[in-house]
């Protein structure tokens, strides 16, 4: 890859700022692409956005920027994206540092402002380069989500389509969807997460295949029928329901004929049992009937103690003594049978009929 250092000043980026839905984000009269569809949505705070500001009302130097250089001699940022929106934004009016707006500067300090220059290096290379320095530059100090990442190996048509569902705030995925979800739309959780749940795990080979497609309409149709068929298998939202793995369940269980009043009526007698220590992993449970998702409260060591000495060191089926350390404490009758984990329903065998118990 060919490096060329420039320094560029605040008056030359800010010619031409457009930031819009429609046309995206552009500066330096029109020849830099300021946010790549790769990149993430503007996420920085307030308080970093001002430090910006400040850093070059004072002169302070800022951390070097990294622009893509293209074939037709346009741009795109590589790496300082959120520090050039910062200072484009200021600059266009947007916001106010201590209730000044830039308009509001006198001409010295508006000068100040916009001949400052950013060290800037222009990078030529093939896309693979490219993709290799977007994934070991350092962007703006904050650590590139993995999703982040394949935005840039896989951008295109595809992407940009995809995007406009799952990756902006308000964007439809999170109007149906966010009370499932976990992370951040703008930080491409929801876009990862969709893409998992359709290619089963396999989201680099799904991303790849689509890349050039026009359209994402396919993963937003299987991500509006998981939350639809969601809705209806499980209908009365509980908070526990936020961050299970939907479409993993909805892959496995689409075509079952389910009841959704038992479902219920199990749910609502599973929240209530105080040996399920687990209630997140009571959904999973009712379609799979997997006990180990609801993780059934143990006997303690004080538990243990008590029918220890009860027993008097003897284990409960050898009828021999053991140390305790040899023992371990068992469910005589099973919680999938009514069991519950309390002292008149427990016992202390040796570890080897414990294990025979459980490979029944």
């Amino acid at each position: 890859m060919k490096i060329e250092l420039h320094q560029i000043s605040i008056r030359e980026i800010s010619e031409g700022y457009i930031n819009t839905e429609e046309e995206g984000v552009y500066g330096y009269g029109g020849n830099l692409s300021i946010r790549p569809i790769y990149q993430r949505e503007f996420v920085y705070k307030d308080k970093q956005r001002n430090a910006v500001i400040d850093s070059i009302n004072k002169n302070y130097p800022l951390n070097v920027i990294y622009w893509v250089k293209n074939d037709d001699e346009t741009f795109e940022v590589l790496d300082g994206q959120q520090r050039i929106i910062s200072i484009c934004e200021y600059v266009d009016g947007v916001f106010d540092i201590d209730g000044m707006y830039f308009d509001n500067l006198t001409n010295d300090k508006q000068d100040l402002i916009l001949n400052y220059e950013l060290m800037v290096y222009f990078c030529e290379g093939s896309d693979s380069d490219k993709l290799e320095w977007f994934k070991i530059i350092n962007i703006a100090g904050v650590k590139l989500e993995e999703q982040e990442l394949r935005n840039a190996v896989y951008s295109g048509p595809w992407l940009t389509d995809a995007k406009s569902d799952f990756s902006k705030n308000g964007c439809r995925a999170s109007e149906i969807g966010s009370k499932y979800l976990t992370g951040s739309a703008i930080r491409q959780k929801y876009l990862e997460t969709a893409i998992k749940w359709i290619s089963k795990d396999d989201i680099k080979k799904y991303m790849a295949q689509n890349q050039h497609k026009s359209s994402a309409i396919e993963l937003w149709n299987y991500f509006s029928s998981v939350i639809d068929w969601t809705q209806a298998t499980f209908k009365n939202y509980r908070r526990e329901m936020k961050g299970i793995d939907w479409g993993y369940l909805y892959n496995d269980y689409k075509d079952k004929d389910l009841d959704p009043d038992k479902i219920e009526k199990e749910t609502k007698e599973l929240m209530l049992d105080k040996d399920v220590t687990s209630n997140k992993g009571i959904y999973e449970y009712i379609l799979t009937r997997n006990e180990s998702c609801l993780q059934i409260r143990a006997f303690d060591d004080v538990d243990k103690r008590e029918m220890y000495e009860q027993q008097n060191g003897l284990c409960n089926i050898r009828k021999k003594p053991y140390p305790i350390e040899e023992m371990e404490a068992d469910h005589i009758t099973p919680w999938s049978e009514g069991g519950k984990t309390i002292i008149d329903n427990g016992q202390m065998i040796h570890k080897e009929e414990n294990r025979r118990k459980s490979n029944k």
